[in-house]
């Protein structure tokens, strides 16, 4: 599997953290609801959740 690295923008990775604890979701989750809500759809969010699965997919590889 290849591994994709995102150079992603510090503050606007933070908000998301922020807003997913807040809303008691895991930063995949809180990309999620943002994709398919009424906000503005970001490639930004597209490829931070492409990056959250592929870690996701590789952590479940590794521990079976």
């Amino acid at each position: 599997m290849a591994r994709v690295i995102l150079e992603i923008d510090t503050q606007l990775y933070r908000l998301l953290k922020s807003a997913a604890e807040t809303n008691h979701l895991s930063l995949e989750e809180e990309c999620c609801r943002r994709l398919m809500g009424a906000e503005r759809q970001s490639r930004y969010l597209q490829a931070l959740l492409a990056e959250l699965r592929a870690e996701d997919e590789q952590r479940r590889a590794k521990s079976h």
